[in-house]
């Protein structure tokens, strides 16, 4: 909720994906959110799969008819690449849903996007879980929506280890050059990157008790958690399953549970195996590099480093079953 007891406008952009899903999830049914609108880029699995996928889980999820739309089909530069080895072939654990009864809207992703984020009374907060290529081409057609984007709050980037490569993280990854015009973006921003998104898992008997509910949202996290392997598996329990992306969107209605720091971060855009790295900067003073060739303008982040795990599980199963 906003200071005014009033939920918070957010806008979702995705590549769904089994963690993005739960994101929604979350998101449709948390009363202190008012989800505006979901937009779709290709990144987990191809765009018009992660349309399907949207519209699926908002569908069963119950949720009213929210705006979606599709985007990007590729990054600014490169190809595609999809993680379907981790989210399987339909990008959502071959679970076997149902294909939506719901259509997408006749906008695409950056016209829908600047649509909701004018049309709205008060500033919005975006919460990309996905590669950022929808983002960038919305800040460069049209920058004067930043007078109304209250934050950005993106699942992407890593501190310490990658999962792309060894420093990169998908999300950044896939598309270096839109992570890099989203830090130009003018706004505040939050990292909430692989440091904590690996670190909120979900017990095997809670996901248990999700799959055995007779209602369909609750039953679809639990099976969506059960496909997501706990990184790291706490407990030696197979069903225990990370939120993942939706990590994010806890941390918008409860900023409390994650530590932050106002921190220089840049994307390393150069080919070769640094490509797509967040350089987090934690020293406490300039070095020689910075002393020898001057200070370069980097863009501050507020970076996550720290997450409570049991207060974001507690808050994803009440908000998602009620339990």
């Amino acid at each position: 909720m906003t200071n005014d007891g009033r939920p918070i406008p957010v806008i979702i952009d995705c590549d769904t994906g089994v963690d993005d899903a739960l994101a929604l999830l979350f998101a449709v049914r948390h009363p202190g959110l008012d989800l505006r609108a979901v937009t779709c880029v290709a990144g987990n699995t191809d765009v018009d799969g992660v349309v399907r996928n949207t519209l699926t889980v908002l569908e069963v999820a119950g949720a009213p008819e929210i705006p979606v739309a599709r985007g990007a089909a590729r990054p600014l530069i490169e190809p595609s690449r999809s993680a379907r080895h981790v989210h399987g072939d339909d990008g959502m654990g071959d679970i076997g849903l149902p294909a939506p009864t719901r259509v997408p809207s006749d906008l695409g992703a950056v016209d829908l996007l600047r649509r909701e984020i004018l049309a709205s009374p008060r500033p919005v907060t975006l919460i990309p879980t996905a590669p950022l290529t929808n983002i960038a081409l919305l800040l460069r057609t049209h920058p004067e929506v930043t007078d109304h984007i209250e934050r950005i709050v993106f699942m992407g980037g890593a501190v310490a280890c990658g999962n792309a490569t060894a420093v990169a993280e998908f999300n950044v990854w896939h598309d270096p050059e839109a992570a890099a015009i989203l830090l130009t973006a003018g706004v505040p921003i939050t990292m909430y990157g692989l440091d904590v998104f690996q670190r909120v898992v979900v017990p095997g008997a809670d996901v248990r008790a999700l799959r055995e509910s007779a209602e369909p949202g609750a039953r679809l996290a639990g099976d969506l958690l059960a496909h997501r392997p706990a990184a790291p598996d706490v407990d030696g329990d197979p069903e225990a399953g990370g939120i993942g992306d939706a990590g994010a969107v806890c941390a918008v209605v409860d900023p409390a549970g994650i530590a932050t720091r106002l921190l220089p971060v840049e994307v390393s855009l150069a080919p070769g195996p640094t490509r797509g790295q967040t350089l987090v900067d934690r020293r406490p003073r300039p070095g020689e590099s910075e002393i020898h060739d001057g200070l370069r303008e980097q863009s501050l982040v507020d970076v996550a480093l720290e997450v409570d795990v049991d207060r974001f599980v507690k808050l994803y199963l009440e908000t998602v079953a009620g339990v």
